[in-house]
């Protein structure tokens, strides 16, 4: 059954599990669960999804209980006036411990350039005793509060591979030697990426509203692997 993390006439939202498409695309036509098919299930009427979140992702995720609220929803994506944050586990420590990533991306889908930018603030850094590259004695990793200005496909996890912070959990994007080292060493299988906070206008009442998503057992778990156990995130 599915998180759910707000609710009212108009809108749902839920806390989709990494690994979870929202819909049926035709890169996954063999896949016969999806998010927005669990919801409409569990509640018993029909969903239309606001915005989409990589599979690998985990988070908040906005759906319309309304077709015609729908494009007020959407408008406001495309406007860039919902407030997106992420947190992400990465491979290193940024020197610069916030500041915004403006590198234009490749559309994957038309292949021209699109501007791109996302907001870093490192929230928190830990070194273990384990040598993942070959090269030092030790490993660093740091703990990322993101915020996409852009909502280009896989930006984040692109705009981390760019500044040579990856992720850990890519697959796509990612540095498949830390992947490895942390499957192997503590058992990690999913993305360390989450959607945390949406924050949006109501279509119909105007109030504005903040939904807020826990994080996932997996993301716990890394928190406690890299001493970060005692952290506590803002709402």
């Amino acid at each position: 059954m599915l998180e759910i993390l707000y609710e009212d006439e108009q809108l749902i939202a839920i806390n989709k599990p990494s690994g979870l498409l929202v819909h049926r695309t035709s890169i996954a036509a063999e896949e016969t669960i999806f998010a927005l098919q669990m919801l409409r299930d569990q509640i018993g009427q029909h969903v239309y999804p606001v915005h989409r979140l990589d599979r690998p992702t985990s988070g908040v995720l906005l759906f319309s209980k309304q077709e015609d609220v729908l494009p007020m929803l959407k408008e406001q994506f495309a406007d860039r006036s919902v407030k997106k944050t992420y947190l992400a586990i990465v491979r290193g420590i940024p020197e610069v411990k916030s500041a915004m990533i403006d590198h234009p991306l490749k559309s994957e889908r038309s292949g021209r350039i699109q501007e791109s930018q996302t907001y870093y603030q490192v929230l928190a850094e830990a070194e273990i005793p384990f040598d993942t590259t070959g090269r030092y004695p030790t490993s660093r990793y740091s703990l990322l509060e993101l915020k996409p200005e852009t909502g280009r496909t896989h930006q984040i996890r692109r705009h981390l591979a760019h500044l040579r912070h990856y992720i850990l959990g890519d697959k796509k994007h990612g540095d498949n030697k830390q992947n490895q080292f942390f499957e192997k060493q503590f058992g990690l299988e999913n993305l360390l990426l989450h959607a945390r906070k949406l924050e949006f206008t109501h279509p119909v009442s105007s109030e504005s509203i903040s939904v807020l998503a826990e994080l996932p057992p997996h993301f716990q778990k890394t928190f406690r692997d890299l001493g970060w156990a005692a952290i506590h995130l803002a709402d």
